[in-house]
């Protein structure tokens, strides 16, 4: 409901920001960089990057001639940890592997390439990112194979604790990597409540009854049990199991498992994120356990369990890892086939079936909101408790990403508040930057409580609180005085995350978009507006002076109304922030803020 006219309104406008820190934005657009500087950019090289090619020989493939999935974790694992250690300087071991969508299938022949590089250093861990692509060296053409996020730890000699230098992007995608990399810890740190809400609150419904094959097929008979002797090759220089050795493992039983229900040949499709919860050591037996958890119409979900132990008379046992695998039939043309129904076993295997069919919606979830650029996702995208992470995720990660880019011109200057534009593609970004007398918490907790921002801001009516999703997210329905083409007021429901920096140097982090609640249908008396990416960040440059920025990316419906303010044509924008200013200022020693949020 609304005019598609509605979409990104004022509202957005004048509230929201960039990632670097303001003097490395500045620093960073065009027509401020040095042509010395450009030229050493343009042979830059990350120094954490490792480059691995690997040709496709029959040794490495599976009954297809398909390279096996577990022989590119391999490289994957190896190539990523040999990034990481170049960064840390001593030995690291993957600690966890973020969701990996396998978008193709690589013949023997073929070459992949893989490249890794650090994106952040926290304390004593790592995010690695790596990219896999194929190539075919007789037309010299090459294709995406998957994305991959893995973090490692850093281990030292004992009793010394690691403290790992931190990491200083250089470039605009270094930049954009290093900031959500924040954000991808955040959630990883969340997975397991996420998963566990989920299963507690939603009803799960089986699509046995609509489907086309009649074949049942009982749990257990997919069940796979197989051991493993961790021998000198299988681990690093200080006898760790290297972690893509165990996902190799893994992804070897899981696919028997998987065999077993369809009579088939699977294709790996996902591996789910998961994380190893100790170390393994040379003379250990690894024992691995799959079964199928549930089978939906036209793909199965595999769980697999890792277990360690030192010796065969050795009674207690380690649990090293879990990972749960998503598999599918392909037949001649490519398309999946449709798949037997399993009947899940008594007790455990029921449990199983039934967090198999929450997991798969929160797979969707992140594949749909994470994986995909911000600017792919719907404008309005419905809110529940099981999107709320990836939501929130997807919310800050857009402002960031914005902040970060290099190509920002100062457009205009008055009293010190600055406009910068960006142009991009379908999109016209704006920046406006300010620098206050105000500490920086003070200004970040004035400035995400939308509840005051009709103080400030005078094209606000108010904003009613309707959702405290938790500490830092919040959802809001907000009325503005900004008149629509159907001559009604716009109204929003906004998701607003707000972020404490993660470490020195970061901002404080206000994002917004548009979200759909059941509870807060569009009415009649307003016109729904939606906003696509737009915030508030804001750094302490001295004990002092706070540096503010605000963020929109615009969308069609506003462009009329930024370009005016861009032109000089109107000063809505310089009045809006300059009663902002003097917001800030008159509560800059107000005690009461901080006392609220603690």
């Amino acid at each position: 409901s609304g005019a598609p006219a509605a979409r990104g309104s004022h509202l957005a406008l004048c509230s929201f920001p960039s990632l670097q820190s303001p003097a490395a934005a500045a620093r960073s657009a065009p027509s401020e960089v040095e042509p010395r500087q450009r030229r050493a950019m343009e042979g830059y090289r990350n120094a954490t990057e490792v480059q691995m090619s690997q040709m496709v020989v029959p040794f490495h493939t599976n009954y297809r001639g398909e390279l096996s999935i577990g022989q590119l974790l391999k490289w994957i694992d190896t190539a990523a940890c040999l990034s990481a250690e170049r960064h840390a300087g001593c030995p690291c071991v993957t600690a966890s592997v973020d969701d990996i969508y396998f978008e193709h299938t690589i013949s023997v022949g073929q070459v992949v390439n893989i490249k890794a590089k650090v994106n952040r250093a926290f304390n004593s861990s790592l995010e690695v990112g790596v990219q896999v692509s194929y190539e075919d060296l007789c037309n010299g053409k090459q294709w995406n194979v998957c994305k991959a996020y893995a973090t490692f730890v850093a281990q030292g000699k004992p009793p010394a604790k690691i403290k790992l230098k931190p990491l200083i992007p250089q470039t605009e995608e270094e930049k954009i990597e290093y900031s959500i990399a924040a954000e991808r810890r955040r959630m990883r740190l969340a997975h397991k409540d996420t998963i566990k809400g989920l299963i507690t609150n939603s009803p799960v419904q089986s699509e046995g009854e609509n489907r086309e094959c009649n074949t049942v097929v009982p749990a257990e008979k997919t069940r796979v049990e197989s051991v493993e002797l961790i021998l000198p090759p299988h681990a690093n220089h200080q006898g760790n199991t290297f972690g893509g050795q165990i996902m190799a493992w893994m992804e070897n039983v899981a696919t028997i498992a998987a065999s077993r229900l369809c009579r088939g040949h699977p294709s790996l499709k996902t591996i789910e994120m998961f994380h190893f919860r100790g170390p393994s050591q040379v003379g250990d037996r690894l024992l691995f356990k799959a079964i199928v958890n549930n089978a939906f119409k036209n793909s199965m979900e595999v769980g697999v369990c890792v277990e360690a132990y030192g010796h065969e008379m050795e009674v207690s046992r380690r649990h090293i890892n879990s990972a749960f695998m998503t598999f599918v039939v392909l037949n001649g043309d490519g398309q999946p086939c449709t798949l037997p129904v399993l009947k899940p076993e008594p007790g455990d295997g029921e449990r199983r079936y039934k967090e198999a069919s929450a997991r798969k919606k929160i797979r969707l979830d992140r594949k749909y909101v994470i994986s995909c650029k911000h600017t792919e996702v719907p404008l309005s995208v419905p809110w529940d408790q099981s999107n709320k992470v990836y939501l929130s995720y997807n919310n800050v990660s857009a402002l960031k990403t914005l902040v970060a880019k290099a190509n920002w011109v100062l457009a205009s200057e008055r009293d010190k508040v600055k406009m910068y534009m960006l142009e991009e593609d379908k999109f016209l970004s704006i920046r406006i930057e300010m620098t206050i007398c105000i500490d920086a918490k003070q200004a970040f907790l004035l400035l995400s409580d939308m509840g005051r921002r009709h103080e400030w801001d005078e094209h606000y009516v108010g904003a009613e609180l309707v959702q405290q999703v938790d500490k830092d997210d919040m959802i809001y329905h907000v009325i503005s005085r900004t008149i629509s083409e159907e001559n009604k007021p716009q109204d929003f429901v906004i998701l607003a995350s707000r972020r404490e920096p993660c470490s020195k140097g970061d901002p404080y982090v206000v994002a917004f978009r548009s979200v759909t609640l059941p509870t807060q249908p569009a009415q009649p008396e307003y016109t729904r507006g939606e906003i696509l990416c737009s915030g508030v960040c804001i750094w302490q440059e001295t004990e002092e002076l706070t540096k503010v920025s605000y963020y929109n990316q615009a969308t069609p419906g506003v462009l009329a109304y930024i370009t005016t303010n861009i032109a000089g044509l109107s000063s809505s924008f310089h009045s809006t922030f300059q009663a902002c200013e003097r917001f800030l200022q008159k509560h800059k020693d107000d005690v009461s803020v901080r006392l609220q949020n603690l």
